[in-house]
């Protein structure tokens, strides 16, 4: 992989919270056009590793963003940077429509745009950003209703084109998944690889290992905060030690399908050897 595709790298990244590790000298990278699964049980340190990434909680190590270490910089300075998340909760506006819910994150907020928009406001859920950000997973037909009249499936898209509004090189996903049927999880895959094939380089958390085997291109496991594997969708489904720990059979050929939190619960060989290291998030 070329080192200018290389959008995002962490280098032994570590996040302590108090006495508890959380996450355990992590080291991973997100390339251009390319979308990178990270798997692993709940309390593996999965959001946590995310939350450091963004800038949200303290950590050790580094993470480089274009080759640029950002490790030091606050949220918001790495967010201008083109790095982007999604949440686990949706949080979206209920009494503005899809496209007023995407404008949100859309501009940018300085001291005189918001004196501005108070005096004269002018910003119209029309921008091109709105709308490309809409297209692009397929929401353009809803811009002007709510988001409560949308299922499941659509709402959680809606969280995606807030996160691409301001154009970011890497999109970071928290369970995008959580609670989709096999048709809603489908056309996410769909609605991820057209975004990933326009250039954008995404870091996918899910228990849907339908989804995450089908549409990654590479995948992460994370246990007790740690990396223990790192492979294409084939090697981690012939991985023993990930099978053992999280796919069971879905790590076989014909079927690739499993319910969502199948990947839930610590490997059994760590519980026996005792490993206790507890609240991860």
């Amino acid at each position: 992989m070329p080192a200018d595709d290389i959008l995002l790298e962490t280098r032994g990244l570590t996040v302590r919270y108090g006495g508890v590790l959380a996450v355990d000298d992590a080291s991973l990278r997100v390339s251009k056009g390319r979308i990178t699964g990270l798997i692993g049980p709940n309390g593996a340190g999965k959001t946590s590793l995310v939350d450091a990434v963004t800038g949200f909680t303290p950590s050790s190590g580094e993470v480089l963003l274009g080759g640029a270490p950002a490790h030091r910089w606050p949220a918001h300075r790495r967010s201008r940077a083109g790095l982007a998340r999604t949440w686990q909760s949706l949080e979206l506006f209920d009494d503005l429509t899809v496209a007023q819910n995407v404008l949100v994150a859309a501009r940018r907020l300085t001291v005189g745009s918001v004196f501005a928009d108070l005096w004269r406001p002018r910003r119209s859920a029309a921008e091109p950003a709105v709308a490309t950000a809409l297209d692009r997973v397929g929401l353009g037909d809803v811009a002007d209703r709510r988001p409560g009249e949308l299922p499941l499936g659509r709402r959680k898209l809606l969280g995606v084109a807030r996160a691409l509004a301001a154009g970011p090189q890497v999109l970071l996903l928290d369970e995008p998944a959580a609670g989709l049927d096999t048709g809603e999880s489908e056309e996410l895959g769909r609605r991820l690889r057209g975004i990933a094939d326009q250039g954008t380089g995404i870091l996918l958390i899910d228990h849907d290992m339908g989804l995450v085997l089908d549409v990654c291109d590479d995948v992460y496991v994370l246990e007790f905060g740690r990396v223990i594997a790192h492979g294409t969708p084939a090697e981690i489904r012939a991985d023993e030690q990930v099978v053992a720990a999280y796919l069971g059979d879905s790590a076989k050929p014909h079927n690739t399908e499993v319910a969502e939190g199948a990947v839930e619960g610590p490997r059994p060989a760590a519980e026996a050897a005792g490993r206790q290291k507890e609240g991860h998030r």
